[in-house]
């Protein structure tokens, strides 16, 4: 156990600090602090020392430099080694066992405010260096980095001020987290001055929206109305199942609400786009079209007859350019390169997700034959396409392919007997015979009760994660009624 015997104090925010400064007092902590924070100690009666003291140094640049002096850091940063207490006497520096910090109000000046100085002031820098010098000598140093931890504090305070490693520890991983919060945002409004795209609204008319990022970089929009945020999701989600549908044949996706609901894969990119479209022609409605190919004249003629809000090709003839450009408000990009994907980040919460992109994408030569039927020529190439088509759509999904053509699809539902039926009935809805079909789903089946509606319909080949109990009760059916399965060992779900 360690005993707090002397404090700094340096907040924005005074809210609850009367409370804390009390107990520091009642408990003979001796008190170092800041500009507008000294003067509300002061005001309480309590006395403290002001750093400007301590350091023998004024506060300066309109108090942006106030702390950033070694006799502060020396004392938050010192150990028990024999070197640091030697340093500490030659150069009198105290010992600092607690810090009291919080930071500028950055985001909230950016809801605000749209003067960029104004924001660009809320930048802390003393607090942030004082918080991580805390947090890493948080063997000897206890560092509260929020309102929210005094609560935390005064149970401190109220017990002898003393702690634990292991408290301690705690504390210094929820101060590096605000930290590094604290810089995403100052690097996301940063960022965002210098390249972003102001939206016409967010995912609803009444939501403000804006992209930030580099998407110049990789596309360029060469016809149409403003791109929308759901546009932008939309696009994301194409371009990442293009991506992985690496073929020297032509590819046609069509994307609606984040989800394929077209896709074929043909000699012509004239087929492609037909086969893609008949998938489901009532949802390509609106939709987002994808391509590898240049769009030539005759495609584009096809493709003109279709309400869509976006293509996405490498390139366009100039016949086809005039074609498609009839509709003024039909937004035609080119797809210059794929966007470089490693992180992905989510707000949930009052915090942040991130995760590592998923970078996975299997071959057959990644499948495992668990049935004692191999899949023939024409499935093993059709389960690569479902397997990859799965991972691109919300779960939970079920995909069926049929000569390298989605031919139906079901996602987003919380029962995968929903999804299976979703997909069987959407299929037989376009016309397509599901005899001698594929099937993928995105994570295991946790019964046979999948497999059995599957050889009911007629479909041939599965491919699936495997890895549930009762994966022989899947595997054993399939043998007796001749059905070729196969696990991938790799989940993909899309949430």
């Amino acid at each position: 156990m360690k005993k707090i015997k002397s404090a700094i104090i340096s907040v924005f925010n005074k809210d609850k600090l009367e409370k804390i400064c009390h107990l520091l007092s009642k408990n003979n902590i001796k008190i170092y602090s800041t500009g507008g924070t000294y003067d509300f100690i002061s005001k309480l009666g309590i006395k403290s020392e002001k750093v400007e003291d301590l350091t023998s140094y004024p506060s300066i640049l309109k108090g942006r430099v106030k702390t950033l002096h070694p006799k502060v850091f020396g004392g938050i940063l010192k150990t028990n080694s024999r070197s640091d207490i030697e340093d500490s006497k030659k150069y009198d520096i105290p010992d600092i066992d607690l810090v009291i910090v919080d930071l500028y109000p950055f985001e909230e000046t950016i809801k605000n405010s749209n003067d960029h100085y104004e924001i660009i002031e809320k930048i802390d820098i003393g607090g942030v260096s004082l918080i991580r010098a805390a947090a890493k000598n948080y063997e000897n140093t206890v560092c509260i980095c929020s309102p929210s931890q005094y609560e935390k504090l005064t149970e401190i305070l109220n017990n002898n001020c003393s702690t634990d490693i292991s408290l301690r520890k705690r504390l210094a991983v929820e101060a590096f987290n605000k930290s590094s919060v604290y810089d995403l945002k100052i690097f996301s409004y940063l960022n965002e001055s210098n390249d972003s795209i102001e939206l016409r609204y967010g995912e609803n008319p009444h939501q403000k929206g804006r992209f930030i990022g580099s998407f110049n970089e990789c596309f360029e929009q060469i016809n149409g109305k403003e791109i929308s945020y759901n546009n932008l999701l939309d696009i994301d989600s194409s371009i990442n199942l293009l991506r992985d549908l690496v073929s020297d044949k032509a590819i046609f996706l069509i994307h609606k609400h984040n989800n394929p609901c077209g896709v074929a894969i043909r000699d012509s990119l004239t087929e492609a786009y037909n086969d893609s479209l008949a998938c489901d022609n009532i949802s390509a409605f609106g939709g987002i079209l994808t391509t590898n190919k240049i769009v030539d004249e005759n495609t584009a003629n096809q493709i003109n007859e279709l309400f869509f809000e976006i293509l996405i090709a490498p390139d366009f003839e100039n016949g086809a350019l005039k074609v498609l450009k009839s509709k003024k408000n039909r937004i035609l990009i080119k797809l210059k390169k794929f966007p470089s994907e490693n992180i992905q980040r989510r707000t949930c919460l009052n915090g942040e997700l991130e995760q590592d992109f998923d970078n996975k994408t299997e071959t057959f030569e990644d499948f495992k034959v668990v049935t004692n039927i191999f899949p023939d020529k024409n499935n093993t190439d059709d389960l690569v396409l479902a397997s990859i088509i799965a991972k691109h759509t919300k779960s939970n999904c079920i995909i069926i392919t049929k000569n390298q053509q989605l031919i139906g699809s079901g996602m987003g539902q919380v029962s995968r007997i929903d999804a299976l039926n979703q997909a069987i009935n959407k299929s037989k809805k376009f016309g397509f015979s599901l005899d001698g079909a594929s099937l993928a789903s995105d994570a295991f089946f946790p019964f046979s009760d999948c497999v059995e509606i599957s050889f009911k319909n007629g479909i041939k080949s599965i491919i699936q994660p495997g890895g549930s109990l009762r994966d022989i009760d899947s595997i054993e059916f399939c043998n007796q009624n001749k059905m070729s399965m196969m696990f991938s060992g790799i989940r993909h779900f899309k949430h």
